[in-house]
């Protein structure tokens, strides 16, 4: 299906819509959230026709979304924002991902810029050596099946309990770290086996742990609220369930396929597959992927008490350990109450590749947090800046609640290491002061900053459109990766 320009209504400058009648399988609009530059961007790859697929799920209300940073998924465009009506409407894997609960989380602390001067290096080292990464690379922690079943009911919680965290960080945590819908009965024994010893790991791709400095401030009175000042020394970590994850919804889409003649429900991409949500299969998957949502909070606090290791032998014991700002998925359906056409609807949100971002007086929200509205963390690329942002009552009004959740990528892996010399990048970012540890020149090339679209442009779209706030940009110092 190709889709030209002149087949998109512009709404705003930053709302592009595909309408209803552009296909007859569509039940609702299709919209993009992008500046025009980005939307030519966009144009280059199948993210607006895999969007106008998402438009034809069962009981999809309002319209299905893009946010500027999207790029072409399995089935739902990365980047891709669907609510569907609860419960009879559908779920759909492809609308959460393989990697479930892929999450950021911003660890603060009370050091500057000036503190880590001659020990960037060292630091950069010491966390490569606390924090297990690469492609199925196991940790330190091993967990018997009982074990692992109360990591899949308590996620972040199981952490705690087991001294990596402490008990005030759950507050700091989207859903407070833990989905009360697992169940870990439904997890495979081979997703489970997967999952065993990949706790406190990073994996490969595009997860990391970097080190940063507060580069800019943008609301002091927000800044102020996150615990966040200029030139102040943060943790960023990006990852999820790891291959507990991958196989939940490896097995999911599988009975899905299967499952679909039953209920007759139609798609137009096999890769779109989906039952309604209070089916036995579609209750099913929600169960286990609340499952594995958990293993990733729980994943997460463990590489926070790994980092924290590293930043007390680097900077000694007497130094303030890292504190929490917030923790949040991008790579996950929740069941929330939208206004849809002037009424309230409980719904099913698919979130894949875009994040919370809702605005002050959200009731999950910790307390300190009430009056600015939620943290939503935006990571760029390796070499390039990220954003602090907080959600804005506007995003509840357009997108859902919702937001980007990174740069987005532009170049496929493949082309980015025909493109990239990664001995060569790794040194030039290091004459920049940036130090880049990796396991491998693979997961450099794959990840270089040429990969991405210009973060600077994806977060002045969100913010210009007004459903998210810049609040503050954050300069890498060190990057370690799998």
């Amino acid at each position: 299906m190709k889709i030209y320009k002149t087949d998109i209504n512009k709404i705003t400058d930053y709302i592009w819509e595909i309408p209803k009648s552009f296909r007859p399988a569509m039940r609702v609009p299709a919209r993009v959230l992008a500046s025009e530059p980005l939307l030519d961007d966009i144009m280059g790859d199948r993210s607006l026709a895999q969007l106008v697929n998402v438009a034809s799920l069962p009981g999809i209300k309002g319209t299905s979304l893009v946010m500027p940073d999207v790029h072409e998924g399995y089935g739902f465009p990365i980047g891709g924002v669907a609510a569907t009506i609860f419960p009879e409407g559908a779920i759909s894997p492809g609308g959460i991902g393989y990697d479930i609960n892929c999450g950021v989380r911003l660890l603060t602390s009370n050091l500057k810029r000036d503190d880590i001067k001659g020990k960037t290096e060292a630091l950069s080292k010491e966390l490569y050596a606390q924090i297990p990464s690469g492609m199925g690379k196991g940790g330190q922690i091993r967990i018997s099946d009982q074990e692992m079943d109360q990591v899949l009911l308590k996620g972040a919680e199981w952490a705690v309990e087991k001294g990596y965290g402490k008990k005030e960080e759950l507050e700091y945590m989207e859903s407070n770290g833990r989905l009360v819908n697992a169940d870990p009965s439904l997890v495979s024994a081979m997703a489970k086996k997967r999952g065993a010893d990949q706790l406190g790991t990073i994996g490969s791709g595009n997860h990391f742990v970097e080190v940063d400095y507060v580069e800019e401030v943008y609301d002091e009175t927000i800044a102020q609220a996150y615990g966040l000042f200029k030139d102040q020394l943060v943790v960023m970590i990006h990852t999820g369930s790891r291959g507990l994850g991958h196989q939940i919804a490896t097995d999911a889409i599988k009975q899905i396929i299967s499952a679909m003649p039953k209920y007759d429900m139609q798609v137009p991409d096999r890769e779109l597959a989906c039952v309604p949500f209070n089916s036995i299969e579609g209750q099913n998957y929600f169960k286990a992927m609340c499952a594995a949502a958990n293993y990733a909070w729980c994943n997460r606090e463990i590489i926070s008490w790994e980092a924290r290791k590293a930043w007390t032998n680097i900077f000694s014991s007497n130094t303030e350990p890292l504190k929490l700002m917030y923790d949040l998925a991008h790579n996950i359906a929740k069941i929330e109450t939208h206004v849809v056409h002037g009424a309230q609807a409980q719904l099913i949100v698919h979130r894949k590749g875009a994040t919370r971002a809702f605005g002050p007086g959200f009731k999950e929200l910790p307390q300190d947090y009430k009056t600015v509205g939620q943290p939503v963390i935006i990571p760029g690329s390796m070499g390039t800046c990220s954003y602090v942002l907080a959600g804005t009552p506007k995003s509840e009004e357009l997108t859902f609640g919702s937001c980007c959740h990174g740069a987005g990528r532009r170049l496929s892996r493949t082309a980015a290491k025909k493109q990239v010399n990664a001995p060569v990048l790794q040194e030039q970012l290091k004459e920049k002061g940036i130090f880049v540890t990796a396991g491998s020149y693979k997961g450099i090339a794959e990840e270089a900053p040429i990969a991405y679209k210009d973060v600077n442009m994806v977060v002045q779209t969100v913010s210009d459109s007004g459903i998210a706030k810049k609040v503050a940009k954050l300069h890498p110092i060190a990057v370690i990766k799998g």
